[in-house]
């Protein structure tokens, strides 16, 4: 069975289908220049792009919400327009180039709402869940670059497992707590919350290594330049989630202090 990253973004289908059309394109002998296809350098400058987009906005929103803005509003707003964007490049990868900075941008409302939330709350605990998400970063890069953690079938299907897993049991609890008086387990500082919380980080971090392998894959597939913005948008939702994870279990470890 064979499984890919289970990132929005990086997924078998849409890897999967501009991959197929690639081929028939080539099958055909029709004559693509090598500047018209994705490369990794071009996937790395795209990233850093969309990176600075989503720090300058969640800036302007960290400024603003301790000059005194509630920042509820665009946190939520910021969060539901990102999600939007996401689920049309998914179906429609060919405007990825238009829709990955708008996702950028909107996301870093969201990013920029939610840290000014959690610093209120436990100050320093932004700069501390920004700088794990690095080191974090540039650890499974490193790993990755240099083959000491190689993506096989059989890590895919586990870090898949996983990810499934955990998204299910998000929605479920969600939902669950939304017309009941349940609280998630997940929920609160007690050890079983945080060991969750470091589950689910590890297996954030997993994920970015099937981001690399599939990332890696497309450029020697000679995909289409519109799928340096696609990856580099998944690059980004990955990043986004294991930030986020971060400050959720900082803020349940400093909540015991």
């Amino acid at each position: 069975m064979n499984f890919e990253s289970r990132n929005p973004f990086l997924n078998n289908k849409s890897f999967s289908a501009t991959s197929a059309t690639r081929k028939e394109e080539v099958h055909q002998a029709t004559i693509i220049d090598y500047n018209q296809e994705m490369t990794l350098s071009g996937t790395i400058n795209k990233t850093l792009l969309l990176f600075l987009l989503l720090t300058a906005s969640a800036m302007v929103i960290w400024w603003m919400s301790f000059n005194g803005m509630n920042p509820i509003i665009p946190t939520i707003g910021g969060a539901v327009v990102g999600l939007i964007l996401v689920v049309v490049s998914a179906f429609k990868p060919q405007y990825s180039s238009y829709l990955a900075p708008g996702y950028a941008l909107f996301e870093g409302l969201f990013i920029g709402g939610i840290s000014a939330i959690f610093e209120a709350m436990y100050p320093g605990i932004v700069i501390q869940a920004v700088g794990a998400t690095f080191v974090t970063f540039a650890v499974c890069l490193g790993l990755y670059k240099f083959k000491i953690v190689k993506v096989t079938e059989q890590f895919k299907s586990v870090v898949v497992a996983a990810t499934l897993a955990i998204a299910t049991y998000y929605l479920i609890s969600w939902l669950v707590s939304m017309f009941t008086s349940f609280q998630p387990v997940h929920h609160g500082n007690s050890m079983m919350s945080i060991g969750i919380s470091v589950f689910v980080i590890i297996i954030a971090a997993l994920n970015l290594f099937l981001d690399f392998d599939r990332i890696e894959k497309g450029v020697q597939e000679k995909m289409p330049k519109y799928m340096e913005w696609f990856a580099a948008m998944g690059l980004m939702i990955t990043l986004v989630w294991l930030y986020i994870e971060f400050l959720r279990l900082l803020s349940k470890l400093s909540s015991k202090d």
